[in-house]
């Protein structure tokens, strides 16, 4: 904290602030401030903070840090606590080597932009590295559509066929919708019939609330959503980036 002028005049209206709602904030044997006193002080707070609008800049940027450092905290936690639902979780795809070194979880929606310019360099690296376990975490937060792929997606797994389903969805360049869904189930060999029935499972529907209550409680509100061990990050990244976050987490456990 910084005891400049400036920051001595914003602590001065603080305090004030604090008096003026909570009159009883001084010494126990002083009296509550009168009426007049307290329109004098809300003036003197008023007046500053005309003066200097800054101020109100500041204290906001204040307080998103605050609450940026408390959602990291909190997200630590969670990945600590739930550890065995991020990477073990027997409802989630696996690509790449399943006994990886190196565990990596996507969190992603099948309307989401990013995740598709992203899915063939990701898979090209996970391949080509041969020693990264990628956790898939369907996160449709885009809207009904989203959801009726996931579903889909989730459902395709009873007939086997979850990365060729996957692959297609995510190379589909037409506007997401339950038709184009189902003529690309079709197109990768799955029986549209079956994977229908299928996704009236209830366990579907788990699976999805489960990533999505996941995703909330790692502050993951966007696709995609990644977590590299102890890291998370978001948003589309250059391969580049993507093979040092590898590197970062392979040499954290060496």
């Amino acid at each position: 904290m910084r005891f400049a002028p400036f920051g001595a005049a914003l602590a001065f209206a603080v305090l004030a602030s604090v008096m003026v709602f909570n009159p009883g904030a001084g010494r126990a044997e002083d009296p509550p401030l009168s009426d007049k006193q307290q329109e004098a002080v809300k003036k003197i707070v008023h007046d500053y903070l005309v003066e200097h609008p800054e101020a109100i800049v500041e204290a906001i940027g204040a307080l998103r840090e605050k609450e940026r450092l408390a959602a990291e905290a909190s997200a630590k936690k969670t990945l600590a606590e739930r550890r065995k639902d991020l990477v073990d979780d027997p409802n989630s795809q696996v690509f790449g080597n399943p006994k990886g070194d190196v565990t990596i979880v996507e969190f992603f929606d099948y309307h989401c932009p990013y995740c598709k310019a992203m899915t063939d360099s990701v898979l090209d690296m996970v391949k080509g590295d041969g020693k990264v376990r990628l956790v898939m975490k369907e996160l449709p937060i885009l809207g009904p559509d989203s959801v009726f792929a996931s579903r889909a997606a989730i459902a395709s797994r009873q007939q086997n066929l979850y990365p060729e389903f996957h692959t297609a969805l995510m190379h589909l360049r037409a506007p997401l919708s339950e038709a184009t869904v189902m003529q690309t189930a079709a197109s990768v060999g799955l029986n549209v019939e079956r994977l229908k029935k299928d996704m009236t499972d209830r366990q579907v529907e788990a699976i999805i609330s489960a990533n999505i209550d996941l995703a909330r409680a790692l502050n993951i509100d966007g696709t995609p959503g990644w977590v590299f061990g102890d890291k998370m990050s978001s948003g589309a990244m250059s391969p580049e980036a993507f093979k040092q976050l590898i590197e970062d987490e392979r040499k954290s456990k060496s």
